[in-house]
């Protein structure tokens, strides 16, 4: 799969948004992908985690133990991926702000790769490699759906994406007149309250 069907994929999906958006980094952009829209669809879900599936295996890296996704938005991936690489799909999840793998346990060495949604500046799969890593995994990789960074961002491990997709990202203090006249709004998860009610 190239990267022209990945974004068709989005754009089928209604799932390429414009207008003023807060980033989960913070930055500011004009273009936000609404991976959501995609993965309520079970369908093209399936075909763009097959086809990462089989970059992963392309890229070299076999003997896989774990797939790891970051909650929220790397869950539906990492589970979907996991399946076609046929093996076991776990997540972390953020305990007083920081990534914790909360309901697994696995063993030291383990083997894991990382899948993430969408990759911006990287944080995420950051943070989820230091968590890993502080458990004694032995993280191969990470993979993505959609890097908008175009290979810029460092992760801490080797980024496979599907596709790379570069949109403009500002910093909130330094915005082009066009996008500072656009009111914001924030749709990204990273700050969503993981121990409220419900989320246990």
């Amino acid at each position: 799969m190239n990267k022209e069907q990945v974004i068709d994929i989005f754009r089928q999906s209604g799932a390429i948004l414009e207008g003023h958006f807060i980033l989960s980094s913070g930055l500011r952009s004009p273009v936000f992908l609404q991976k959501a829209r995609v993965f309520m669809n079970a369908d093209k879900t399936s075909q763009l985690c097959a086809a990462l599936a089989d970059k992963i295996r392309q890229s070299g890296i076999d003997d896989i133990d774990y797939v790891v996704g970051p909650a929220v938005g790397g869950i539906i991936p990492a589970y979907e991926t996991s399946r076609h690489l046929q093996v076991p799909n776990i997540w972390v999840e953020r305990e007083d702000g920081k990534f914790k793998l909360r309901r697994f346990e696995i063993p030291d060495g383990a083997r894991v790769v990382v899948i993430e949604d969408i990759v911006s500046t990287g944080l995420s799969i950051r943070e989820t490699v230091d968590a890993l890593r502080e458990i004694g995994a032995d993280v191969l990789a990470a993979a993505c759906i959609v890097d908008r960074s175009a290979g810029k961002s460092d992760v801490g491990v080797p980024l496979i994406a599907l596709a790379e997709y570069e949109v403009p990202a500002y910093p909130a203090d330094d915005l082009p007149p066009e996008l500072a006249a656009i009111a914001p709004v924030k749709p990204g998860s990273r700050h969503l309250n993981q121990t409220a009610p419900g989320k246990g």
